[in-house]
Formats: C-alpha cells, structure tokens, sequence
C-alpha cells in the first residue's frame, strides 16, 4: 500500500467515521493525516495489528484498509464506549463495524493491556501502534510499563505523537496549552483531558530500551491541516477557569498557571492557531 493509494482512498475512509455526519472537513483533515501516517509505514496486506488508544477509530479505519481484506486490527482503548462527544466511542465504532471495513476490526473497550487478564500469545501481531494517545497516559512509567507488556506480542511498534519543540512562533500557542494542562496534572489536579503527561520526544527515545524497543527510525510528521492546536487552547481555557481543579493546586503553581494562561490569551488567535508538529518513531 503506497502513499499516493491511502491518500486517495481518505475521503472514503473519512466517510466510514460517524464524527463525519457532525464535522465533514475536520475529520478528512484526521483521516488524511492519518493516511499519510500509516502509508509511510510497513504495514502490508494481510497484517495483524494491536492498536492502543483507538479512541473513536480514526487510526483503526487506516489500519483497517492498509492491512486489507485478510488483515485484522484489534482496535483497544481504556475508556467506556459511552465516552466522548458528539459522537461517543461506541457509537464510532458501531458504524465502522456496520460498513465495509468493519469484519477486519475488533474493537476492544474498557480494555487496559497492563491488567493481567488481558494476555496475547508472544508473536500475536506483526505490528503494535500508538497513534496520538501516548499523552494520555497517566505517567510516563504507565506508558513505558505498557510498552514493555506488548513487546512480546508483535515484532514493530509504530509511534506517533505531537512534538513539544514547535517549528515556528504561530505554534507557541498550542505548545502553551500543552504545557499548562501538563503542569495541571503533574501537581494532582486529575481529570480526563487529552493532555495529561506530555513528553517530547528525546524522552520518547529514552524510554523504548527500557521497555525492551529498539527505535530503528524517527522522522517529522506535518500536521498543517490538523485543528488540535484550537482544541487544546480551548481546553486549556476550560481547564483554568474550573475552580475545584485550580483549587487543588500548590499557591506558587495555581499563580504560575494563571499568568500562562494569561499569556496563551494574548498570544492565541481566536481560531486558526497552528498546530504543533508531530513525529513518529517506528522501532524492533
């Protein structure tokens, strides 16, 4: 599968979402990301992947047509298929198995692969993926624990994640929320955000020989037509003016935290903030 046939194929895939009905240009410029993702990948014909963090299944429905008709994505995620708006997990996920994709995937809810009862045979999959979701994790030792219990099951790991350094000024806006919401969640203000541990990606290659993965590949991701830079500011806002959040906080960092979010308001446009750029790493 090349890159100019996953491309092509985007508006079809994005169509399969049922975020599409609510945003039909948001989720081409998702899939189309993720297209160009996944055909930069080895992923061939016939492939099984274990995807982490597949959310409402923009990566799975990729992975799904990249690994074709005799492939299989087991598509996990931790949350409750209630999660999530507009459109919850499950009700994505019922639309992508109703459609012509749908007996290639296997959606797996409430699914934590570092709870003992969920167990895979060593050399189960040829690929694991993280697409996106490794800011999520609680910690950096959940993520590195998790990266360690899936090594045994497939022989490459692909990742992808946004990069903390940003590329030029118009992208400090979505790196401000980033940070801010990071520093919310390190001083035990918890919540259930998109950004709870975020690490860049030097950190990254540090911890996959920890966890027993050998990074044989890095490379920049573009990210020019991605809208996450707005939500995260937006998020960003929400998260500072929640006053039991902000209340759980230390004096000196509730302090800190207001005079960034003061800054983020002067330096954010009210739409259109650039997004950070990404990376992904593919390692054995």
């Amino acid at each position: 599968m090349n890159h100019s046939d996953l491309r092509a194929k985007a508006p079809s895939l994005a169509a399969c979402m049922a975020a599409a009905d609510h945003s039909p240009g948001v989720q081409l410029s998702q899939t189309r990301h993720r297209a160009a993702l996944v055909a930069g990948w080895d992923i061939a014909p016939g492939s099984t992947v274990l995807e982490l963090g597949c959310g409402q299944g923009d990566m799975t429905a990729v992975l799904a047509e990249a690994v074709g008709p005799t492939g299989r994505v087991v598509a996990t995620d931790v949350a409750e298929p209630s999660y999530g708006a507009p459109v919850t997990l499950g009700e994505s996920a019922a639309r992508l198995s109703a459609g012509p994709l749908g007996p290639r995937i296997d959606f797996r809810f409430t699914t934590d692969v570092l709870d003992s009862s969920v167990a895979f045979p060593e050399g189960a999959f040829d690929h694991v993926v993280l697409a996106h979701c490794s800011w999520y994790f609680a910690s950096l030792a959940q993520l590195r624990d998790t990266l360690a219990r899936v090594r045994p099951w497939a022989r490459r790991l692909w990742f992808t994640e946004w990069d903390l350094t940003p590329a030029s000024h118009d992208q400090l806006a979505h790196l401000l929320a980033v940070l801010v919401q990071g520093q919310i969640e390190a001083a035990g203000s918890h919540g259930l955000g998109n950004v709870r541990t975020p690490f860049s990606r030097e950190v990254l290659l540090r911890l996959l020989p920890e966890a027993g993965w050998t990074a044989d590949g890095c490379r920049p991701v573009d990210t020019e037509d991605l809208h996450d830079g707005d939500w995260e500011i937006a998020a960003c806002h929400a998260l500072t003016a929640t006053p039991e959040r902000m209340a759980a906080l230390p004096e000196p960092l509730r302090q800190l935290v207001l005079s960034q979010t003061d800054v983020l308001r002067a330096v954010a446009e009210p739409r259109g903030n650039r997004s950070l750029p990404a990376y992904t790493v593919s390692a054995r």
